[in-house]
């Protein structure tokens, strides 16, 4: 189905009041999506097929949890990235604790690699970064001077990196030096799409199995699609106006799970603000690599 618009619905995955919700990802080992709710120290997993769920307590307000490739779960947290274990067990990987910054998106790149992005809480302009972090441990800025890091991912072929600073109201894109490290494996930076006032932020994001770019757009209500070349050819209306971020999963990789967000919201406003939302055979994702630390 493609054009601008788009008759298709979103449907209530899980009924959660997620003052954030963010970051939905598919364990394709345990046929489970993870996803947080950053304000409330949360990491959720629910398992469509069984209905299962369960809660994870973070000490710390959590921007991002990853499937490990052991077993357990990378997080993003207020003072850098840590690792849970399959027993609940909790360590530190790389601590970068700085005062008023905190942890938000991130994403596991091709080679198991995690790349964790920063916010100031008062969304102090270029406060923020984006930093990949090794599997030893071995963190180096990739990006510095950001504001609000949020959507990152790779196309199919690992050679393209999309990504968002949210206030820019664009979606980037660089090609990637599969051969070098950290900052000098990117290059070229160029826009791949701007979010035209009114429409929108562009936060999360997801690329599917054709190189389209999906792309949620907070205080938009809707998830929009860029092709490769940057032509917008889907938007989907989203029940809840401040839609977070976007994974594919289920069978098949085939439908499109949405997070959203109710802080900020009037009470009463936006029944489904803080859901997991699900639209049901919406394209076809790719396998998300698990961290390998």
């Amino acid at each position: 189905m493609t054009g601008t618009g788009s008759t298709a619905r979103f449907d209530v995955a899980v009924r959660q009041e997620a003052l954030l919700g963010e970051g939905p990802t598919w364990d394709a080992e345990r046929g489970r999506l993870v996803w947080v709710d950053i304000l409330s120290s949360r990491v959720h997993t629910w398992e469509p097929g069984s209905g299962r769920r369960t809660v994870l307590a973070t000490e710390q307000h959590v921007g991002a949890a990853k499937p490990r490739a052991g077993g357990g779960l990378v997080v993003n947290l207020r003072d850098g990235v840590g690792l849970y274990g399959e027993d609940g067990s909790f360590a530190w990987l790389h601590r970068d604790p700085v005062p008023g910054r905190r942890g938000n998106d991130a994403a596991v790149a091709p080679d198991g690699a995690l790349w964790a992005g920063t916010m100031a809480y008062d969304e102090t302009p270029g406060a923020g970064t984006l930093t990949r972090v090794a599997p030893d441990g071995t963190a180096a800025t990739v990006l510095p001077e950001v504001t609000i890091s949020n959507g990152t991912g790779w196309s199919p072929d690992g050679r393209l990196m999309y990504y968002v600073d949210t206030p820019t109201r664009r979606i980037d894109v660089f090609d990637v030096d599969p051969d070098a490290d950290g900052a000098a494996a990117l290059g070229g930076r160029r826009t791949l799409a701007a979010i035209e006032a009114g429409a929108g932020f562009p936060d999360g994001l997801t690329v599917d199995a054709d190189g389209c770019v999906w792309v949620a757009l907070w205080d938009g209500g809707a998830v929009r699609r860029y092709t490769p070349d940057g032509r917008l050819d889907r938007t989907v209306p989203v029940p809840a106006s401040r839609v977070t971020a976007c994974a594919f999963g289920g069978p098949g990789l085939g439908d499109l799970y949405v997070t959203t967000a109710r802080t900020g919201v009037d009470p009463g406003a936006e029944p489904l603000a803080g859901a997991l939302l699900v639209l049901p055979d919406a394209g076809r994702g790719l396998v998300q690599p698990p961290f390998a630390g």
